[in-house]
């Protein structure tokens, strides 16, 4: 089963390297890993999205806990949250390519008429599948995303203090 964890650490030099490390060793695969400041300039959050048993994501989470750096883990996958990534794609110009990007409200960020165009769409990982899936593998030229990052809905915040 898929599972999005996120991750508050240190922001020092090798943190990455080392949870990417723990993962390795274990033989652990990590899907996307997306990782960013916070409001507090010491500390930045991972989003990481794996896949295992419970059993399996439970010994993820208490590994993840013994390094130094992290601060705090919370599988948010059960809980009420939300999902967004962001997908840059370079598409062959034709009119049924254009008028997908319009129809889902892509926002157009480079275009040469009769050649190419670029897009940035961003929504449930769900949904950026879908439109690349609609767009057919013979249209697309390039494409690049971010992975998931994931939040909790509700008042309370994962920060450092909870």
């Amino acid at each position: 089963m898929r599972h999005t964890i996120t991750i508050l650490v240190e922001n020092e030099f090798g943190v990455l390297t080392r949870i990417a490390g723990l993962f390795s060793a274990r033989g652990y695969n990590i899907e996307s890993l997306s990782v960013a400041p916070t409001m507090d300039e010491t500390v930045s959050r991972l989003t990481l999205v794996t896949r295992g048993d419970e059993k399996t994501i439970d010994q993820i989470k208490k590994q993840l806990n013994k390094l130094i750096p992290v601060i705090r883990t919370e599988d948010i996958s059960f809980k009420v949250h939300l999902e967004r990534e962001m997908l840059l794609v370079k598409v062959v110009d034709n009119d049924a390519c254009f008028a997908l990007a319009e129809a889902l409200r892509a926002k157009f960020v480079d275009h040469e008429k009769g050649d190419y165009f670029i897009v940035e769409l961003t929504g449930e990982p769900a949904k950026i599948d879908k439109f690349l899936k609609d767009l057919g593998e013979q249209n697309i030229i390039e494409i690049t995303r971010t992975g998931p990052v994931g939040m909790r809905r509700g008042v309370k915040g994962f920060v450092v203090k909870a």
